[in-house]
């Protein structure tokens, strides 16, 4: 006869707590939380587009927006282009407060007024030229710079009005022009033959400014085409141009499928250009105002004085006798 074994109470509950305890129990840790990554910013760093050399945005803007190693020049706003050329605070804007109308009602994709709109809120300029009076080394000049971040720097019933005014100052307070060109887009087309004429109202005034002897320079920045560059840029006494820049009139694509010719290398480059007699001097942008300085104080000096003391042909003019 088997006689059964009575257990402890105890015992029982505590052989229960066994069997319902896992044989390894999952440790348990604190919860870390990592930090986020900091997003770097898109305008931190800048690429060449010429070596795909990444350079510091900060640093570039130091360097006036060219790449230390390759020498590429990114194009400059209007207000840095004049921030980098003359004497510090001497800049007065001039001839502000003129805007342009569209008089043909322009439509397409998006009308011409809301173009102006847009690029006047995105460049807080007028219109794609600033104009003014300033100093450079001490020397007073008349100064006009296109813009292309509003549309594309071209020249419109404004743009023209301004230069030309502009040009009119400098003739009346005999002193020196410079302007500075950057346009893809010449004559504006959405003002149509209004724009055309901005090209020979500004050549008959630059023709009045030679025929008094007062020193006009031509700066040609990346790109300059169209009206522009059959008209005001490349008539300076002296015309200078940033290296690389690309100097036309039409481009070279729409010339090699009128002409169907395989263009040359380097084909409206500055470079090929002053090859070719159209381009005075290829002055990189860091260069640009000491070089500028230095033709100043030549052409300062040696400026035609005032037709009161000169006659148009250059000779002295006699005295006049005072009347008895």
């Amino acid at each position: 006869m088997i006689s059964s074994v009575s257990r402890p109470q105890g015992t029982e509950r505590a052989t229960q707590r066994t069997i319902d305890m896992p044989f390894f129990s999952k440790p348990k840790y604190s919860t870390v939380t990592a930090p986020k990554k900091k997003d770097i910013p898109r305008d931190m760093y800048t690429r060449c587009p010429s070596s795909g050399e990444i350079v510091y945005t900060r640093e570039l803007e130091e360097n006036l927006m060219v790449v230390p190693k390759s020498g590429y020049h990114f194009p400059l706003t209007a207000p840095q282009r004049i921030k980098s050329l003359v004497d510090e605070e001497s800049f007065e804007e001039t001839d502000s407060g003129l805007f342009s109308v569209d008089v043909l009602g322009f439509k397409g994709k998006a009308d011409y007024s809301e173009k102006l709109r847009r690029d006047q809120a995105k460049t807080q300029l007028e219109d794609a030229v600033l104009t003014g009076t300033a100093k450079m080394g001490g020397i007073p000049v008349c100064l006009a710079v296109t813009d292309f971040r509003f549309l594309a720097g071209s020249m419109g019933s404004v743009v023209g009005e301004r230069i030309t005014r502009t040009i009119e100052r400098a003739l009346e307070r005999r002193i020196p022009i410079l302007i500075v060109s950057s346009s893809g887009g010449g004559a504006r087309m959405y003002e149509g033959v209004i724009s055309l004429m901005q090209m020979a109202k500004t050549c008959s005034a630059l023709n009045r400014l030679h025929e008094a002897g007062v020193p006009f320079i031509s700066v040609m920045a990346d790109p300059t085409y169209g009206g522009v560059s059959a008209s005001f840029a490349t008539v300076g006494d002296l015309n200078l141009a940033e290296p690389g820049a690309r100097i036309g009139f039409a481009g070279p694509r729409v010339i090699k499928e009128g002409t169907n010719e395989t263009l040359p290398e380097g084909f409206q480059t500055a470079e090929f250009l002053m090859e070719r007699g159209l381009v005075d001097q290829i002055v990189p942008r860091n260069q640009l105002r000491k070089r500028l300085i230095v033709f100043l104080h030549a052409f300062h000096h040696g400026m035609r004085p005032h037709p009161e003391v000169f006659g148009k042909n250059g000779s002295r003019r006699q005295p006049v006798a005072a009347a008895d």
